[in-house]
């Protein structure tokens, strides 16, 4: 690493031989030098979990030529926690996780660990970004969304965020082959619908299988869904602070204060 480049840390949730984090590695050495931090296998869904009662393994591998990569035996902000406490020489210019094999909009933010790794390091003071592509399949189309995570990247590296702001980006899948453009959003109001399938293993007993439908009660044409329906990428900026600031006069009109 010069010193005379931005120094840019990536992590992902996917798993650090995942196309996904090759196709970001291969963006963002073109802007800067490049520290890679994910783990080692996947662990999709993981939100902001942390491992507290196991050890965990970090180990220097050698799958990028040229480039400083190690894995981590945890989650996705263990990576970046770790990144921070023991190998970076100096805070990093960028933080990007991904790029996500599958949409992180709307409430799926809250489960990411993609995103989550991104908010580890926007806790921290770094400007960063998570990077998702709206196809869960392995070997997706990842080339043709390079110049968009570039662009944004660039950005975000001339103009920095605010403590406290990150960007959640998602890049669409359009039929056309086609993206039409970068949309700034809000996170659609949106939820699963939880169905748990029951079934019965080997030995008589109850397990079950979960699966959902996502559920979008947000018709609103400035969210990121209505982005990523319409082919446009969707940039939502997006705060680790969850307080509800609009609603403190609100509560504080509840009988609370009172003995």
């Amino acid at each position: 690493m010069t010193g005379n480049k931005p120094l840019i840390l990536i992590s992902n949730d996917d798993g650090i031989t995942a196309p996904g984090i090759k196709a970001l590695i291969e963006v963002m050495t073109e802007l800067g030098d490049v520290l890679v931090v994910a783990p080692d296998k996947p662990q999709s869904a993981m939100g902001h979990a942390i491992t507290i009662n196991q050890p965990i393994r970090l180990t220097e591998v050698h799958v990028y030529p040229g480039i400083s990569s190690y894995q981590c035996s945890g989650t996705p902000v263990d990576c970046v926690k770790l990144a921070i406490d023991k190998l970076l020489p100096r805070k990093p210019d960028l933080m990007v996780s991904g790029i996500n094999h599958g949409s992180n909009a709307s409430i799926n933010v809250i489960y990411s660990g993609t995103m989550s790794a991104a908010v580890e390091a926007a806790i921290d003071g770094m400007p960063a970004i998570g990077f998702s592509l709206c196809d869960y399949a392995w070997d997706a189309d990842f080339e043709s969304i390079k110049p968009y995570i570039k662009k944004i990247a660039q950005e975000t590296l001339k103009r920095g965020l605010p403590y406290g702001t990150l960007l959640n980006v998602n890049l669409p899948v359009p039929a056309s082959g086609q993206i039409k453009g970068i949309k700034i959003c809000r996170q659609a109001q949106a939820k699963w619908k939880e169905d748990f399938d029951q079934r019965i293993d080997p030995f008589g007993r109850n397990y079950y299988w979960m699966t959902g439908k996502f559920i979008n009660m947000d018709k609103g044409e400035d969210t990121d869904q209505w982005a990523l329906e319409n082919d446009y990428v969707s940039v939502v900026p997006t705060m680790f602070d969850l307080t509800d600031h609009q609603r403190i006069g609100l509560i504080n009109q509840w009988n609370l204060h009172e003995n």
